[in-house]
């Protein structure tokens, strides 16, 4: 269980979620303790520069995805950090407001 368990569980529902996320890996995007709205999403609509929440090696992400190579995406912080790639199972939503 990481931190976005309960989140990722209520997206695979189909349900939107908002919540606060902390730290300054996407500084310039979104500020640590800023309210994000995330929606799930269809894998085929995923665009590079989509914010998503997704699970990189274990680990939970609301980071960007980098690059899309097929049905694999490369997803990274906003400060030129690599996480690795996903395929589409790996991403729950994608942010679609960020508000203070």
């Amino acid at each position: 269980m990481g931190w976005a368990s309960a989140y990722i569980e209520k997206l695979r529902s189909g349900e939107p979620v908002a919540f606060r996320p902390r730290g300054n890996s996407m500084e310039g995007k979104i500020e640590s303790g800023q309210l994000c709205t995330v929606e799930p999403v269809d894998a085929a609509s995923l665009q590079v520069g989509d914010i998503v929440l997704c699970k990189v090696n274990g680990r939970e992400y609301l980071h960007l995805i980098k690059a899309i190579q097929g049905h694999r995406f490369q997803i990274g912080n906003n400060r030129g950090r690599i996480n690795g790639w996903v395929s589409a199972g790996a991403i729950y939503g994608r942010c679609v407001r960020i508000e203070s």
